[in-house]
């Protein structure tokens, strides 16, 4: 239905009454469209503090494994030579000596040169080689048959080839020639490299120089052993080594060592994400300046219990001694983490370092304990998840009870406007009526005016 608007009331009424009435009606409205956005900020901000409070045991969570820290590095006497990487599921630390004595290659074999890569025919026939899968053919015809094309034909073979035209500045004439290479080191993918037989072509093409696939060779410890490929998975325990380049006559000293600098690195990423939840707790237990009422107030959750179970939780973890760790350490503190007067945390890294570099065991010990009911990331673990558990966690039961409050509202809002949409109508409708009897009565009484003074007039 169109609204009903008034440009004059016949009535003396104002044009907006209407309007003025609704705004009257609509302030319970106003007022729970209020309360909704205190619960959706007490929402967002119960939220922020759920993502804190599951921030502390990212850092830490892989910190220590069943043999001890989870962060190794491997240390190389020349990465140019050799490098690699650990994994951390199956490392163990220790020193070792290895020389690369020789390099594996892959078989290859590179043809004689050409002036130019798409113009010159080579003429009719096929490529022969031998491979650890047979007699391999690739055939050449007119319609690809310059160097460029026999290339491409050989990579569309599928015959475990790879073929490339290479520019070769030694000879400025015949700069173009054709690298042909097998796709594997060792000697196990050995491939023959015969001659190319070739017809009626405008020049010859025939293989210039080969070389044959090979192991590599090693010492370790000064033992000789032969392997097929250039990275070795199975000389140390969880370390995958990189051969780089031939270094014959030169060991070179790999050292398989905890990280240290990543673990106290860990560590300071834990105590950040801890003194943020804490920082984000006290803040709402300062007085801060309501924007509505420009009073001053505690924050939105400033007193509320949920708060005051989260902070002591998380202080509890803290203070409280680790027992049946077999670690010589009890408290976190001798870590140098502990509380400052603020209330936060204090990291001191110097003395966790010294700790560290003292007895690693010790130190792995207390933060592992037996990986579930002793040690310090268990209890952190633990406590986290009761706090933010999805089914019995108070953080979670928050949330959803905020959730549920706000949804209520929402549906007494939508019910509220739909009653005053009615109203308006309504009064709409009842003003209209009114206007229009009012101007009757006012036409009524210009009529009976004008007969009065017509018949004075007239003298009657």
């Amino acid at each position: 239905m169109a609204a009903v608007r008034f440009t004059g009331m016949a009535s003396g009424l104002p044009p907006n009454i209407v309007e003025q009435i609704m705004d009257a009606e609509r302030i319970p409205v106003k007022q729970m469209e209020a309360k909704k956005a205190d619960e959706d900020n007490r929402l967002s901000l119960v939220t922020d503090l759920e993502t804190k409070v599951n921030a502390i045991t990212s850092s830490v969570g892989e910190l220590v494994g069943l043999r001890g820290f989870a962060n190794h590095k491997l240390i190389s006497g020349d990465t140019n030579i050799i490098d690699g990487s650990v994994d951390p599921e199956k490392v163990v630390t220790g020193d070792w000596q290895i020389e690369v004595v020789r390099l594996a290659q892959k078989p290859g074999a590179i043809s004689n040169g050409f002036p130019d890569k798409d113009k010159t025919q080579l003429g009719v026939g096929y490529l022969r080689f031998e491979t650890p899968e047979g007699r391999k053919d690739v055939y050449v015809s007119p319609s690809n048959n310059t160097l460029e094309g026999v290339a491409n034909a050989i990579n569309a073979s599928n015959v475990g080839l790879r073929a490339q035209v290479m520019n070769d500045r030694k000879d400025a004439d015949n700069p173009f020639r054709l690298l042909v290479t097998g796709m594997a080191t060792g000697e196990d993918n050995q491939v023959n490299f015969p001659k190319i037989y070739m017809l009626d072509g405008d020049r010859d093409m025939y293989f210039d120089e080969s070389r044959p696939a090979q192991n590599a060779v090693v010492k370790m410890d000064g033992f000789e052993m032969e392997v097929p490929e250039n990275k070795l998975e199975d000389v140390i325990p969880g370390v995958t080594l990189d051969l780089k380049s031939a270094a014959p006559g030169r060991p070179i000293n790999l050292s398989v060592k905890e990280d240290h600098e990543k673990i106290t690195g860990k560590i300071k990423e834990f105590v950040d994400a801890y003194n943020a939840a804490l920082k984000f707790i006290q803040d709402q237990h300062k007085l801060q300046k309501d924007k509505r009422t420009g009073k001053e107030r505690l924050g939105p959750l400033g007193g509320d219990s949920l708060v005051r179970s989260t902070e002591s939780a998380l202080r509890r973890v803290i203070m409280n001694p680790q027992l049946g760790t077999g670690s010589p350490l009890s408290r976190v503190a001798e870590l140098g983490i502990e509380f400052n007067r603020n209330g936060t945390l204090n990291y001191s890294e110097e003395k966790f370092q010294k700790r560290l570099n003292a007895d690693p065991r010790a130190v792995a010990a207390f933060l592992r304990g037996d990986g579930f009911a002793t040690g310090f990331i268990p209890t952190v673990k633990r406590e986290i998840a009761n706090l933010t558990n999805s089914a019995f966690g108070p953080l979670a039961n928050r949330k959803r009870g905020l959730t549920d409050k706000i949804n209520q509202i929402d549906r007494r809002i939508d019910m509220k406007e739909r009653q005053l949409e009615k109203k308006e109508e309504q009064l709409r409708s009842k003003f209209a009526d009114l206007e229009s009897k009012m101007s009757q009565l006012q036409s009524q009484g210009a009529a009976v005016g004008g007969i009065g003074a017509a018949m004075k007039g007239s003298g009657g």
